[in-house]
């Protein structure tokens, strides 16, 4: 069933609703203008759960591969409201000026995520900005900095703290106290999602504008695993699966206990069975985050069994009344001595949006956190405050990822300052908390700085 049809279906006086049950109830009649910069996978991912659930008007997409740019454009069409196909554009600074976006939703490659993001901010508009935010420390900073000093409200896509389930779990298991003491957290993540292989180096195709794919990070030679969706294969562009992966447990769990930054962060790790493969992200990593003597550790494989099949990625919180495991599929607390045990699976919601069921590629799990996430996006609009997972959250679990893989490279043990946003008595450390960025472009700092 096409959108069409479904709201034919609605109108006809049938019990489906038009937008499904959480219709976003906006403060003006007039839709928010919303622009998509990244038009890939998770990119139409975001932008069609927001159509589902609010009034929009797409005013532009902009990508620099034309495929996916045409993709993106004929889906939107047939799903946003007007039926309009909006226009689209290969450079994100001619989309700020010539569509003036309130909404820019952002899922460009991880080493585009700052220019992107400062950009769109400076123009104005609230972002909805896909994790991790950045690829190095400075570029969040500046990130964060920059939506502050505008009065921007800006949502990171780490959507776990809008997932029902685990909403739930947090709610009604741990604040309700039934772990009792918490000793240690462990988050993992056991996918076979390390890209292998070793294909030749080739000529970008002519759908994608590599030189400007590839903007401020390193130039490589182009070969299939860059483009498109295994471009995590490489540290140029991302943080390995650290970035890619641990932020989500890793944020998910300092949003359900109410954590802040880590004191320390230590990790060790590589390539240490797939020594064959082009990529140079880690296969086997430990990283420890110590928050005040609460020990967060995480651990991947690419390789091998899961430790719990039933959890190849996920948290499991040990506590002296009780064990919380939870994913992105359910969760399952089981207590000590006395008590019941509580399973539950992710809800889905296939009959409130029956286009989740035949959309190519979407998480069908996900998506209800996606919608919600979005819906808590808007109403922080509506209010002007700070959304679930606000920049400044989504600095903090990034930051920390990459500080994971910082010690993983230096072999130590590395202590953050919070307060000056420094690695205590490191400089070396210090010293790559900003990269260098490719010119002519330009690494930004903190508006406090500039």
């Amino acid at each position: 069933m096409d959108r069409r049809t479904f709201l034919q279906l609605g109108a006809a006086g049938l019990s489906l609703p038009a937008f499904g049950p959480s219709l976003y109830a906006a403060a003006s009649d007039k839709p928010p203008r919303v622009a998509l910069i990244g038009c890939g996978w998770y990119g139409k991912a975001d932008l069609l759960r927001l159509i589902q659930v609010a009034p929009v008007e797409v005013v532009g997409l902009c990508d620099v591969d034309s495929t996916m740019l045409a993709e993106a454009a004929a889906l939107v069409k047939e799903r946003q409201r007007s039926d309009k196909a909006p226009p689209t554009f290969r450079d994100y600074r001619d989309l700020l000026k010539q569509t003036q976006p309130e909404i820019i939703l952002i899922a460009t490659p991880d080493h585009w995520h700052a220019l992107n993001a400062i950009a769109a901010i400076e123009a104005g508009a609230d972002l909805y900005l896909q994790k991790p935010i950045s690829v190095d420390v400075v570029e969040g900073e500046a990130i964060l900095a920059a939506a502050r000093k505008h009065g921007r409200v800006v949502q990171v896509g780490t959507q776990r703290r809008s997932t029902p389930h685990l909403i739930e779990a947090r709610d009604q298991i741990l604040k309700e106290g039934k772990l009792g003491k918490i000793g240690v957290v462990e988050i993992y993540c056991y996918y076979h999602m390390r890209a292998r292989g070793n294909p030749p180096d080739i000529a970008p195709p002519e759908n994608l504008d590599y030189e400007l794919w590839t903007g401020p990070a390193p130039m490589r030679p182009y070969n299939e695993l860059v483009h498109p969706r295994r471009w995590r294969a490489y540290m140029e562009y991302g943080n390995g699966i650290v970035g890619d992966m641990c932020i989500h447990m890793l944020d998910m769990v300092r949003w359900m206990m109410d954590l802040g930054w880590p004191s320390t962060v230590s990790s060790s790790g590589g390539i240490l069975v797939d020594k064959e493969s082009r990529s140079n992200i880690s296969d086997t990593q430990t990283a420890t985050f110590d928050f005040g003597g609460l020990p967060v550790i995480w651990q991947h494989r690419t390789y091998g069994h899961p430790a719990d099949p039933k959890y190849p990625w996920g948290a499991t919180f040990y506590g002296d009344k009780g064990t919380l495991k939870c994913s992105v599929m359910g969760y399952d607390f089981t207590p000590f001595g006395k008590g019941e045990a509580v399973h539950r699976d992710v809800v889905y919601e296939l009959e409130q949006y029956p286009e989740d069921q035949t959309e190519k590629d979407l998480e069908k799990h996900v998506a209800p956190a996606i919608r919600g996430h979005m819906l808590d996006f808007l109403k922080a609009r509506e209010s002007r405050g700070r959304p679930v997972a606000d920049i400044e959250q989504g600095h903090i679990s990034t930051a920390s990822c990459i500080l994971a893989n910082m010690a993983m490279e230096l072999g130590r043990t590395l202590a953050w300052d919070p307060a000056t946003g420094r690695i205590r008595n490191d400089d070396e450390a210090n010293r790559r908390l900003q990269r260098p960025y490719r010119e002519p472009w330009t690494h930004p700092v903190p508006a406090k700085n500039a």
